[in-house]
């Protein structure tokens, strides 16, 4: 069990400093629900108490550190799995942050527990999705642009919101994506996607950027660029315009609606790879699991004997 004085440390403010930038983090770009985000704070948040009443800090912790923290405590297969996971993550986005930063959860073996799948969006709820900015509005072209660009290339939120104007070739209909570590991609964006990306840069970002030269390609009211915040609420708010449940929607259910519905028509899973910019093969293979399931609930669902 862990030290009763351990309840009692306080979080240094460093480590909490670092905890919430974390979680604002991972709630933009992976649109985690409410519950999830708190229990990762209090993971986070026992482990740093821990390592203070040891003299140390979360940057500084050890795998031995990580394993001793596991071994003094008590909890189901998912429960473990989930702050292994809030471990994992927080330490992915420090070395994000911190290139050569030393990660210590690399070597400790996950538990095993059912994998959950990627949520997508049907067919039809996406184009209902898409359909609801007002195109007859400044903001409402930025919108609907943002909207379109996400699902026609399956950005990354980040990705999205950080994309420099200069990143764009309309002529050749594609963009140049920093993606994670720092690697390029090239991906295609999409006659109806350039289309909308075409109607704002004439009708809205001139309006939004205010006489300014920002290099940001989508942009605020305030004529800076957009930012992960920003941009989930605003798809949940047009998700809630259209019936979409809100627990069902966030930025990244377009990327997983882009893949899967690849896969559904008949995509290539290296293709796919390429397009999403996983650096392995297996982070894709998920999304066969997707459409598998998709197809077994239409055949279920229309077939006679299913």
């Amino acid at each position: 069990m862990q030290d009763k004085k351990t309840h009692l440390t306080e979080v240094a403010p460093a480590d909490a400093a670092s905890i919430a930038a974390f979680l604002e983090r991972v709630w933009s770009e992976d649109g985690l629900a409410d519950r999830t985000l708190e229990a990762y704070r209090q993971d986070l948040e026992a482990l740093a108490r821990w390592l203070a009443g040891r003299g140390r800090c979360l940057d500084d912790a050890r795998r031995e550190d990580l394993s001793a923290f596991h071994a003094g405590t008590s909890a189901a297969v998912r429960s473990m799995a989930r702050r292994q996971s809030a471990f994992r993550r927080y330490y992915a986005f420090r070395v994000r942050n911190e290139p050569g930063f030393d990660d210590p959860t690399v070597l400790i073996e996950r538990p095993k527990t059912p994998r959950s799948l990627p949520k997508a969006l049907a067919e039809r709820e996406i184009e209902a999705l898409l359909d609801a900015p007002d195109a007859g509005t400044t903001l409402g072209l930025r919108d609907r642009a943002m909207l379109e660009l996400m699902y026609a290339s399956g950005l990354r939120v980040s990705e999205l919101v950080e994309l420099p104007l200069a990143a764009l070739n309309t002529r050749q209909g594609v963009l140049r994506i920093t993606g994670k570590g720092g690697k390029d991609r090239l991906v295609p964006v999409g006659e109806v996607a350039l289309a909308h990306i075409d109607a704002y840069l004439a009708g809205a970002r001139p309006v939004l950027a205010k006489g300014r030269q920002p290099s940001a390609l989508f942009l605020s009211n305030r004529g800076a660029g957009m930012t992960r915040q920003m941009f989930w609420v605003l798809v949940k708010r047009y998700a809630l315009q259209v019936g979409i449940q809100a627990r069902h929607i966030s930025p990244h259910v377009l990327r997983h609606s882009f893949a899967t519905h690849l896969l559904n028509h008949g995509a290539d899973l290296r293709a796919l790879q390429m397009l999403l910019g996983h650096s392995t093969l297996s982070t894709t293979q998920i999304y066969t699991l997707v459409a598998r399931e998709g197809l077994k609930r239409l055949h279920a669902r229309h077939h006679p004997r299913g």
